[in-house]
């Protein structure tokens, strides 16, 4: 298994802190089980060694709208970012890349929202966005045309091999 560190934030941990049914029910999605197999699942086809340290926070859409904000200067919540730290990039069968991987952040609540306009469930979204933010955590993007299409390509056929049908439709910004 992957070094994995789960930080979920409680989205009624705030004092006077009023949660809408939505953000309940996106936080309530999150299944971090299904996340970490997604992990290992993703780690063993990209030749990654399971002792390589991924952290993924949960977090509600204020406290990403500071990170989306101080990082990318940029307003509102976005539905993840990711942090690389040892800028790794896929191993080999001879050399699994190893090290730290970085961190990912989730926003449950914009991804409910995403998920639901693309007619998935927000824990396919939730798969989907860990997938996206581990690629980018390995140097993929998707800036250019063939950058989008190397990049979704594999994360479709990640998702795909790991969810046993088709991969939810992803978002575009």
């Amino acid at each position: 298994m992957a070094v994995l560190d789960f930080h979920v934030e409680d989205p009624n941990e705030k004092p006077g802190n009023v949660t809408t049914q939505l953000v309940h029910d996106a936080f309530a999605s999150v299944d971090t089980e299904v996340l970490s197999n997604l992990v290992d699942y993703i780690f063993a086809k990209l030749l990654i060694s399971k002792d390589t340290y991924l952290s993924i926070a949960v977090v509600g859409e204020k406290q990403m709208e500071k990170i989306h904000l101080e990082w990318m200067d940029l307003p509102g919540a976005t539905d993840v970012m990711s942090f690389p730290m040892d800028e790794l990039v896929p191993g080999t069968e001879d050399e699994l890349a190893q090290g730290m991987l970085g961190d990912i952040v989730l926003c449950p609540p914009v991804a409910a929202r995403q998920g639901a306009d693309a007619g998935h469930s927000t824990l396919d979204e939730l798969c989907l966005l860990t997938t996206h933010g581990i690629l980018h955590c390995l140097g993929y993007d998707h800036g250019t045309a063939q950058e989008e299409a190397e990049m979704f390509g594999l994360q479709r056929s990640l998702l795909e091999g790991f969810l046993g049908r088709a991969a939810p439709v992803e978002t575009r910004h």
